[in-house]
């Protein structure tokens, strides 16, 4: 099974953890790091470092992070350049995205990543009010 560190400026992978948990049920080998404004790319590798020894990650890691560019994607991305064979990343990470993520950690890395890519890209949508009706059915 799949390991995941989830990583976010501030709290939000702790809060996005403790949503997926609330509708997906409790969940083994996963991590959150919170990157806090006080801290350094120092702070955020010692944090990761620590995160991955808790986990079992005998078959593969899987980053889930908010931010391309940001001090966490940068962090993971050397970690995971060191051992792409078993660690993959993607950025911009959602409720929606995690729990899809939790329903195919079994599979191989490469294609959750794949199936996540798709996924998250068909999973930003808007709602579309065709007519009145419909509004009032809002209401």
């Amino acid at each position: 099974m799949i390991a995941i560190i989830i990583a976010s400026h501030g709290d939000f992978a702790t809060g996005l953890l403790q949503s997926a948990t609330m509708i997906f049920g409790q969940q083994e080998n996963v991590a959150t790091v919170a990157f806090q404004a006080s801290e350094g790319p120092e702070d955020l590798k010692n944090k990761y470092q620590h995160a991955l020894s808790k986990l079992d990650s005998t078959d593969s890691v899987l980053f889930l992070v908010d931010l391309w560019g940001g001090s966490p994607f940068n962090v993971a991305s050397e970690i995971v350049a060191q051992h792409a064979d078993q660690m993959a990343l993607i950025t911009g990470v959602n409720l929606p995205i995690l729990i899809d993520a939790f329903t195919i950690r079994d599979q191989p890395l490469d294609k959750v990543v794949a199936h996540l890519e798709t996924s998250g890209k068909s999973g930003i949508r808007h709602l579309e009010l065709n007519s009145q009706e419909q509004e009032d059915d809002l209401l």
